[in-house]
């Protein structure tokens, strides 16, 4: 790569160019984020996923922009303009839309006032107003109009002229660029449309109503808003910037670029400046800048969907255990099901506790009986409709002391069980039972269920589906990988749709991966991995270091030590005069290493201390463990709620302005980036987590919106 590009992704990321420019080479060698970040720290000095992730997305970036580039040039020496300068300016620039100026003059376009003109002969004569060469451009207009021309007078000869100057103004590269610093300090605008002001529909755009605001300050979600609302046809969008200040500013640097026209000269000049700024700048800035301001928003808001679904994934598993899981309904009853400790299907029923049925008893000694029948420890509930009626009912029935019932979720659960990946598990059943089963999972293991799931079904993001879906789904894939990788995968019992995120693996390598599982039975070490089909020594390379094998026979297989360190491990436990496996875990004799004994070539201090931390705690599961949660009591609607009254909650949502917090009813309330708990306005995503609990208090409580405002008291 470039080296021009190498220190503009090292100016992006925030590292130095050594740093870029190891870790696009291990990119070019076919390493993945995940590996990259974990085992090869001394090459990138240190940086972690997230940064890997975006030199990965700025080397695609400019890789695909030199292509552009050769494009470019191709086409402009095939027009017989490509000089040495023109050249070393497009080769130099790191800039798309730097690039994009440079090449607008040349570019091939549609028929245009100014190629009208063109073909009526008028280019000489607007070349030599353009150059100033004449001082009175009526006179010199003479020689191109009358009998035999193609144009009948002066003025339509000075008309034909000044299009092709204005047409050049606004394709000069200088002139654009001020005309868009200008516009990106400006404010953006609104106006409601005929159809906004009639709609019911509008009204919930109603804030966004003939307002304005500064376009380099407006939050992101807002700028999406108004976006939306305009592509509905609700409002009508500007940047408010002042005409002839933008067009004074043209005219002057025209005019000190070359010698100051004269009056008559000056005039026709500053005719063409006003035209070029209001039929051609005005609107093609305008549209650019609102593009990028969108382009920034839709970073900003992809990051915060980002976060929350890695908080999401992540979130605290109640881990292997004998589970019951409930969909509850009301008219068509509550789906039932029960699941063993791996989380393979033993039963389904259907209760009816609740009207218009109401088989209380019934119900009762359903729920009773299963429980007893397959010794459930767990209950999970779903948090959908009758969620809540269904939480209290399952709380009043009988159960043995230990056994703890969870409100989950059911973002996400409908999408799963109509899916091709529900009916591959289970072809038998309807998308009731399909259901119920991933809310059990779920609570299980959040991770190893929620990736079988669109991550933009998930209930996590907003306006997901109006920023930039190239852009969402890269971040929401590296997003999940990063989880899995993180967390590390059982490799006898994960599934394909999970093993599929580890680093290096894939869909099909996962389908190979379990077959031979299921062929041979369960893997007893790392290694047997390299007699899957297609599973080669790359592949093996990047991969081993995040699957676990619990009882392995060496117990580094169930670690993140990669087997590239083994050998490092064996010489510290030689070096202590004890065995692998006596050291694994010890933390006394682990303390007694001294990790600058055992750098060596590319295993620097950074493996050595990793190798030592996992050594602590081999195959540790990052995440926290599952807590009980229950909701007021005295609250089942919006209807039951008072200002003042204090709520205890769980985080749904995070957003720029503020956390989504379900209280117990239908609609979640909204504690606000100003009633966080700390100074001025905070940033929601450093105060809180999805789906922690927390105590709130009522602030506001609009019947007609069904909008519940909360100020955050305390968080678990």
């Amino acid at each position: 790569m470039k080296e021009i590009y190498i220190k503009e992704i090292a100016s992006k990321v925030g590292c130095r160019d050594w740093q870029v420019e190891n870790c696009e080479q291990l990119i070019a060698e076919g390493a993945t984020i995940p590996f990259i970040s974990r085992y090869r720290k001394e090459k990138t000095g240190g940086l972690d996923d997230v940064e890997v992730a975006e030199v990965r997305h700025w080397v695609e970036v400019f890789a695909e922009m030199e292509k552009r580039k050769e494009t470019v040039l191709a086409a402009i020496e095939a027009a017989g303009a490509l000089d040495d300068s023109l050249r070393g300016r497009i080769e130099s620039t790191v800039d798309a839309r730097e690039l994009e100026d440079i090449y607008l003059p040349y570019r091939p376009k549609r028929r245009t006032r100014a190629t009208a003109a063109k073909e009526a002969g008028l280019e000489p004569l607007a070349d030599k107003m353009y150059t100033i060469a004449v001082s009175d451009p009526a006179s010199e207009a003479r020689k191109y109009a009358g009998s035999g021309k193609k144009v009948a007078t002066v003025e339509e000869a000075l008309a034909g002229a000044r299009d092709i100057i204005a047409e050049r103004i606004s394709e000069t590269a200088s002139v654009r660029e001020t005309i868009r610093g200008i516009f990106s300090t400006r404010r953006i605008a609104t106006k409601v449309t005929k159809s906004g002001s009639t709609s019911q529909e509008a009204q919930k755009y109603r804030s966004y109503f003939n307002c304005s605001e500064s376009l380099a300050h407006i939050a992101p979600h807002r700028l999406l808003a108004m976006l939306r609302a305009a592509d509905e046809g609700f409002i009508s969008l500007r940047i408010d910037a002042d005409a002839e200040k933008c067009g004074n500013k043209i005219y002057y640097d025209f005019c000190q670029a070359r010698k100051y026209p004269s009056k008559l000269l000056g005039e026709q000049i500053r005719a063409a400046v006003d035209d070029a700024y209001k039929r051609l700048l005005e609107p093609s800035i305008s549209n650019e800048v609102i593009k990028a301001a969108k382009e920034k928003a839709d970073i900003e808001s992809i990051k915060v969907f980002g976060e929350n679904l890695r908080q999401l994934l992540l979130a605290a598993p109640v881990g292997q255990k004998r589970l019951m899981a409930i969909d509850p309904g009301f008219r068509t009853g509550c789906k039932v099901v029960c699941l063993d400790a791996q989380g393979q299907l033993l039963c389904h029923e259907v209760i009816f506790p609740h009207p218009p049925v109401s088989e209380k008893v019934k119900s009762i000694q359903t729920i009773s009986g299963l429980i007893e029948k397959y010794q459930v420890e767990v209950i999970a509930i779903g948090n959908g409709t009758a969620g809540r009626e269904t939480e209290e009912f399952v709380k009043r029935v009988p159960k043995p002391e230990g056994c703890r019932v969870f409100s989950v979720s059911e973002d996400g659960a409908s999408i799963y069980s109509a899916s091709e990946v529900a009916r591959e598990e289970f072809p038998d059943q309807d998308v009731t039972v399909r259901g119920a089963v991933s809310i059990g999972r779920r609570l299980m293991d959040p991770l190893a269920e929620l990736v079988k799931i669109d991550p933009k079904s998930l209930g996590v993001g907003q306006y997901q589906h109006d920023v930039d879906q190239n852009l969402l789904r890269e971040k929401l894939d590296n997003t999940v990988e990063s989880c899995v990788n993180s967390v590390g995968v059982n490799l006898n019992t994960a599934s394909p749709y999970l093993l599929q995120y580890v680093s290096g693996i894939g869909p099909s390598l996962a389908g190979s991966i379990v077959e031979y599982r299921a062929e041979n039975g369960a893997y007893s070490s790392r290694k047997e991995l390299l007699n899957v089909k297609r599973l080669g020594a790359k592949v093996y390379e990047q991969c081993a270091g995040f699957l676990r094998i619990p009882g392995a026979s060496n117990p580094l297989d169930n670690s993140a030590v990669h087997p590239e360190a083994y050998h490092i491990v064996d010489r510290m436990a030689k070096d202590l005069g004890v065995s692998t496996a006596q050291l694994v875990g010890n933390a006394e004799l682990i303390s007694r290493i001294k990790p600058a004994d055992y750098v060596k070539g590319e295993f620097g201090l950074p493996t050595i201390d990793d190798i030592l931390k996992e050594l602590a705690k081999p195959g540790r599961d990052p995440r926290e463990a599952a807590q009980e949660f229950a909701f007021s009591e005295d609250v089942h609607s919006i209807d039951d709620l008072h200002v003042g009254m204090e709520l205890p909650g769980i985080v749904t949502n995070i957003t720029a302005f503020g956390a989504f917090v379900d209280i117990g009813i239908h609609d979640n309330g909204l504690i606000h980036a100003s009633n966080m708990g700390v100074k001025g306005m905070a940033d929601p995503s450093k105060v809180l987590k999805l789906r922690q609990q927390v105590m709130v208090t009522v602030v506001s409580v609009d019947l007609d919106r069904n909008r519940i405002g909360l100020r955050l008291m305390r968080k678990a």
